[in-house]
């Protein structure tokens, strides 16, 4: 069974459509209590978004700092690399945040999922071919190798964030289920 979307919405809860004696089940809860999670810095999720965010960082500088010989392999890793970076803090803040509490219209958990994949592939094609046009100067080989350490860490948390699973049936075909119960971004 997902414990994904579904227990998202569930858990979202609205102090003003609430009762005078609705409260009274509800241990003390402050007004501020619901708009930041303190704890979900310190969780394995938030620390491998930190080093995402880090990795590509540095995968940026490097790669902006260096002289170029290919303007377009180089400039399109400058792209991938800042557009998963703002992708990757806009997720980071939406847990930290709890927006997924309040904008219970998108699938926060799916919409990180095809982040993740989309957004590995892109990087991995990136890392590659910067890789493959770097000629030896250490800036360029720096930036490539920190973006294939940005993949990596993008495909572990895919990996240690969903369940996917693929089965064989009774009449030979494979069918292909994903859980998007993921363990807390």
């Amino acid at each position: 069974m997902s414990h994904g979307a579904g227990l998202v919405r569930t858990t979202c809860s609205s102090g003003s459509a609430l009762g005078p004696g609705a409260g009274a089940a509800q241990p003390s809860a402050s007004p501020l209590e619901g708009l930041l999670d303190p704890s979900y810095p310190r969780t394995h999720a938030a620390l491998l978004k930190v080093a995402q965010m880090v990795t590509l960082l540095i995968a940026f500088i490097c790669v902006r700092s260096s002289p170029w010989t290919n303007y377009s392999a180089y400039s399109y890793f400058e792209v991938v690399t800042i557009c998963d970076l703002i992708m990757i803090l806009a997720f980071y803040l939406v847990h930290l945040f709890r927006f997924y509490r309040v904008l219970t219209c998108i699938s926060w958990p799916l919409s990180e999922l095809l982040h993740y994949l989309i957004g590995t592939l892109l990087l991995l094609i990136a890392s590659i071919v910067a890789a493959s046009k770097s000629y030896n100067q250490s800036g360029l080989v720096a930036g490539a190798i920190f973006g294939f350490m940005a993949t990596f860490l993008c495909m572990a948390s895919v990996w240690l964030s969903y369940k996917i699973s693929c089965v064989t049936q009774s009449t030979g075909t494979a069918v292909c289920t994903y859980s998007i119960g993921y363990s807390g971004g």
